[in-house]
């Protein structure tokens, strides 16, 4: 049994020791079952149901006509109750069977009944902890922590968890994880602290009565009211909020809108010309089903906030389901600053990155969980980017940030394409360059989506420049540096080819030099430079 840290959170769960989960999680994990079968009943009873409802005539045919006329009405409720039993049973034997552990070095789950598993997530390769409250759980006071580490199918869930002890839970994962763990005092002899199990009520609620279920209603309002990130955890100057207006507008201004614009307008000309039916049944569903889609954008973006916490970067959104989801210094290997045609008039950038683990979770407004910032101001950027990147900083930084972003290209600290490379990127060529600052590759590009992609050089996996068939024509190159699996992609399209071979010794030094002085607790990720390159001769 391991010792608990003196300042743990939760130090009866984080004991080494296995425990349960919350006892509505049979409930809340097998909800998708219990919705079929009350689709199966509805579906069997309808002519029942419209009589009991609309008192409209029953012409008979259900299946408790059947059971009435056979006189097995017993015998139904016998084999209703039966089915009932073995519902409980098997739903306890999964709450029993289903047990977690947290030790100092790994979080460990087991379940099954029949056919057993265990997964393990070892701390040292965490990348962080999502705490997700979905809505119909929050009811319960329950909560989902998923456990997200290196490498593909590797995370580790405990679904689901007394609310009140998840917060806790998740600051002694992480605490565990960055290795800050202190001496505890010596406790041989004395009493065991005691606290709550998981999936019982929290403290200072006492047994189920009228007093008791008034106190648990009003925890789970003020739960519901509550911001989702606690003013105390962070410096008020470090957080980022999406003011409702703006999120809006970032819904409006997007090419999904342009999408329904053209559908509503072929729905349109359809009927005012007499076009094909077939267009117009093709079409409306998902003009209808637009609706829908905008509704859960919004609300899944409300309360949106990223903010830096002592065990790192949290990021947290959700209006009815919650979700907040906090990376620790070292998981982020690329970041990408986009902005789209549309949002220009507006200012609005959006930022997105690669992380070696991937949570099942969708981001905020329903979006890859990758996204750490949905829409913001180039104000809004420069905070978040020095929340990821904390070492990026200085005015020299914020200089070539500021350039990447909004520069047409020219002296501004970027190595940018020459003007034979219009030949290929007759656009974009201008606005696409790189430089290295601070252990951290730049690579700016593209001209009607403005895109400005940051690699953290301890976190490179490799580099590689390559020439095509025109490129060798024209003198140029390709680089591309490679980061964990994501939607940044960090690839600079066209580049001279003396300064493509240039950025591959540059790069390849730099990232050798920033591994070896990097202090960060990521050692889920080993950094390699691979030497090689496919570039021809000079033309």
């Amino acid at each position: 049994m391991t010792t608990p840290p003196a300042e743990l959170a939760v130090p009866s769960i984080t004991d080494g020791e296995w425990h349960r989960l919350h006892p509505a999680t049979p409930l809340l994990r097998g909800g998708i079952f219990i919705v079929a079968v009350l689709g199966f009943i509805i579906a069997n009873l309808r002519e029942r149901l419209v009589e009991v409802f609309l008192n409209e005539p029953n012409y008979g045919g259900d299946p408790i006509d059947a059971i009435v006329d056979n006189g097995a009405v017993g015998l139904a409720l016998l084999v209703i109750a039966g089915i009932l039993v073995v519902i409980l049973v098997l739903f306890t034997l999964s709450w029993r069977m289903h047990t977690f552990r947290i030790t100092s070095e790994v979080v460990e789950v087991r379940s099954g009944v029949l056919f057993r598993s265990s997964r393990r997530a070892r701390l040292d390769r965490v990348q962080g902890v999502n705490l997700v409250r979905p809505f119909i759980p929050r009811l319960f006071g329950a909560a989902r922590l998923e456990v997200s580490v290196a490498g593909q199918d590797g995370n580790v869930q405990l679904a689901y968890l007394a609310s009140s002890l998840a917060d806790g839970l998740r600051h002694d994962i992480l605490r565990l994880a960055s290795g800050l763990r202190q001496a505890s005092a010596d406790v041989v002899g004395t009493e065991p602290q005691t606290s709550a199990a998981p999936g019982v009520l929290a403290p200072g609620v006492s047994a189920p009565g009228a007093s008791a279920l008034g106190a648990l209603a009003q925890s789970r309002v003020t739960e519901f009211l509550a911001p989702e990130l606690d003013p105390q955890a962070a410096a008020p100057e470090s957080v980022v909020r999406i003011p409702p207006g703006r999120l809006i507008g970032s819904l409006v201004a997007s090419g999904f809108t342009v999408f329904l614009v053209l559908a509503i307008t072929g729905v349109i000309l359809s009927a005012v010309f007499g076009g094909p039916n077939w267009l117009l049944f093709a079409i409306l569903p998902g003009i209808i089903g637009s609706f829908g889609f905008y509704y859960s954008r919004f609300t899944r973006s409300l309360r949106y906030s990223i903010a830096a916490t002592s065990e790192g970067v949290r990021v947290g959104y959700g209006l009815l389901s919650t979700s907040s989801e906090t990376l620790p210094s070292g998981r982020i290997h690329a970041i990408e600053v986009s902005q789209p045609v549309l949002w220009r008039p507006f200012g609005w950038w959006q930022v997105q990155i690669n992380k070696a683990g991937q949570s099942t979770n969708s981001g905020a407004g329903g979006a890859a969980n990758t996204v750490t910032l949905p829409v913001g101001t180039i104000e809004d950027v420069a905070r978040v980017l020095m929340l990821l990147v904390p070492s990026f900083d200085g005015d020299e930084q914020r200089a070539l940030i500021e350039s990447g972003l909004r520069s047409k290209g020219g002296s501004d600290g970027f190595v940018n394409a020459p003007r034979r490379a219009a030949w290929l990127r007759p656009f974009s060529w201008r606005r696409t360059g790189y430089t290295l600052s601070h252990g951290v590759a730049l690579i700016r590009r593209g001209v009607l989506s403005r895109e400005l992609v940051l690699v953290p050089l301890a976190r490179l996996q490799s580099v590689r420049i390559a020439q095509g068939p025109l490129q060798r024509s024209l003198r140029l190159g390709t680089a591309h540096l490679h980061t964990v699996s994501g939607p940044v992609v960090a690839t600079l399209s066209v580049i001279d080819r003396v300064e493509a071979e240039r950025l591959f010794d540059l790069v390849t030094n730099a990232a050798i030099a920033a591994a070896e002085l990097d202090t960060s607790t990521d050692t889920s990720m080993t950094t390699s430079t691979e030497t090689r390159s496919t570039m021809g001769p000079a033309a």
